[in-house]
């Protein structure tokens, strides 16, 4: 990873790049698809083009953490469906110990990688909060 972003120069023969691992996947107990990022490269490639722009996005406020996305697959979430992706974010951050944990959400199209920004850094707009 320290490669990639330019951080080490590559010794040696040439390496193989790897192919991301595939995120975590959880069913709500409505059945729609919640997608977790396992790191900031995961993150990156979760958010930015995995998912579809009216999917929508999870993320522990001011805290790291993981990207959550909740599939929408052309229906409208429900309230249970986005609670649960919201437990998610929580349990996967390093706000997981806390009794109360503000989880921001938003559609993806709100999402923003600023240029040249580190791997799973983003900013968002129009955005709820729920506490789980």
């Amino acid at each position: 990873e320290l490669t990639e972003q330019g951080y080490l120069k590559e010794s040696g023969g040439k390496r193989k790049k790897q192919p991301a691992p595939q995120p975590m996947r959880y069913l709500s107990s409505t059945g729609a698809l919640i997608l977790v990022g396992k790191n900031n490269l995961q993150n990156d490639a979760l958010t930015m083009r995995f998912a579809s722009n009216s999917d929508i996005w999870f993320h522990v406020r001011e805290s790291f953490g993981a990207h959550v996305v909740l599939r929408r697959e052309g229906r409208e979430p429900t309230e249970t469906a986005v609670y649960e992706a919201a437990k998610i974010a929580a349990a996967h951050s390093r706000s997981a110990a806390g009794t109360k944990v503000s989880v921001d959400y938003t559609e993806i199209r709100n999402v923003r990688k600023p240029k040249g920004a580190k791997p799973g850094k983003v900013f968002y707009v129009n955005f709820k909060t729920i506490i789980v």
